[in-house]
């Protein structure tokens, strides 16, 4: 915003959290930092669009219905499902499953603890991702989880016969032993939409005065700022009159100093096109239709029921499945059976006319067996008579 008053060329700045600096006519623009916990707070508990986005993800996938079978049966009572429907004394399945979607969306990582109970485990309590560090061994692959909360630390051994965390990640091209999550994709958008709201509210509270220059008119000929009042000038400018949380702040003006209005006006500036438009990239980044998050502008799907049948078929789904899947694989080594966890899809409202179109062409097809029709339909074979 002041750089014109700037003598020396700028220096070179670095930072230990890496945020990326760019010099503009506007001044400098820097990002906030990438950790997990400056993530959740900016982009979770600090936005409004990240919020909304998880919260409809990790509630929608948690509020599946789940069905547990092998291949020959769909049981109705089984060790693994008491587990799963009450995990502790203080949450039930929707809760805890929530808590996994959303420290999977929000770090990349879900970390779930089996508390010894027995052959099964007894409990199972989601780890909060930003105090867990994973310690590889020789070969890569981890030999044991720390847990860590201020100066305690607890171990969680892996080498032994059953498992104790059950480590669920998404895919990152970068990193071997831990995930990407949708927040890191969404960060930038994250920081334009927090910014420019800060900077409209700015604005708004200082009477939305636009930028501009200060051109001196010294007395008797003097056409430059002496050292001292250049120091002092760009002292109180940096002080009380950068950055958005003073913007639009007024200025008091003395020894022959003038104000000339430059900037572009808030309307010219389009705050609300450009929080929009950001806040339509967080939303794809979580891979949430901006429809459902009361996005304007966003006429990809024709109507709200096609946008959520879109949601549920393209996120929540894909995202349930592969959390259901770990946590089944990882419970039936204590138990020692082969069952699988999955989504019941046909008791998922949203998908109720696919399901129903899916079920009409299978059961028309005189050429497939039953034991094929129920395999396409996800159900188990019939047990042998």
């Amino acid at each position: 915003m002041f750089d014109f008053l700037k003598r020396a060329a700028p220096e070179v700045k670095a930072s230990a959290t890496g945020p990326v600096i760019s010099y503009q006519s506007s001044g400098r623009v820097a990002w906030s930092p990438r950790d997990v916990v400056s993530l959740t707070k900016n982009g979770f508990l600090g936005n409004p669009v990240g919020f909304r986005a998880v919260k409809l993800i990790a509630e929608a996938a948690a509020a599946l219905p789940l069905v547990l079978q092998d291949c020959e049966r769909r049981y109705d009572a089984h060790p693994v499902l008491d587990l799963v429907t009450r995990p502790n004394p203080v949450q039930g399945r929707a809760e805890m499953l929530e808590a996994v979607y959303a420290q999977l969306l929000l770090s990349g990582n879900a970390y779930v603890e089996a508390v010894p109970g027995g052959v099964m485990p007894g409990e199972l309590h989601v780890l909060r991702s930003d105090r867990i560090s994973l310690v590889p061994g020789a070969d890569g692959w981890p030999v044991a989880y720390d847990y860590t909360v201020g100066a305690r630390k607890v171990r969680f051994d892996m080498t032994g016969e059953f498992a104790p965390i059950c480590h669920i990640k998404s895919f990152h091209p970068q990193d071997d032993h831990y995930g990407f999550s949708a927040l890191q994709a969404a960060a930038v958008a994250l920081d334009v939409h927090t910014s420019a709201s800060r900077w409209s509210k700015a604005l708004l509270d200082n009477a939305a005065r636009p930028s501009g220059a200060i051109v001196y008119k010294g007395a008797d000929g003097q056409s430059a700022l002496s050292n001292d009042q250049y120091d002092r000038l760009v002292s109180e400018i940096e002080a009380n009159h950068q950055g958005a949380r003073n913007a639009g702040r007024p200025m008091l003006l003395e020894g022959g100093l003038d104000w000339k209005p430059m900037g572009f006006s808030p309307s010219d500036m389009e705050f609300q096109k450009t929080k929009e438009s950001a806040a339509r990239e967080i939303a794809v980044a979580f891979g949430v239709p901006p429809m459902l998050l009361g996005i304007p502008g966003d006429a990809t799907y024709a109507n709200y029921q096609e946008a959520n049948r879109a949601f549920y078929r393209l996120t929540v789904l894909p995202l349930a499945s592969k959390v259901v899947s770990a946590l089944s694989h990882w419970l039936s080594s204590f138990s020692g059976e082969c069952v699988e966890l999955r989504p019941d899809l046909d008791q998922v409202p949203a998908l109720a006319v696919e399901r129903d179109q899916q079920w009409a062409r299978v059961g028309s097809a005189d050429f497939l067996s039953v034991a094929e029709k129920r395999m396409l339909l996800g159900l188990p074979r019939l047990a042998e008579e």
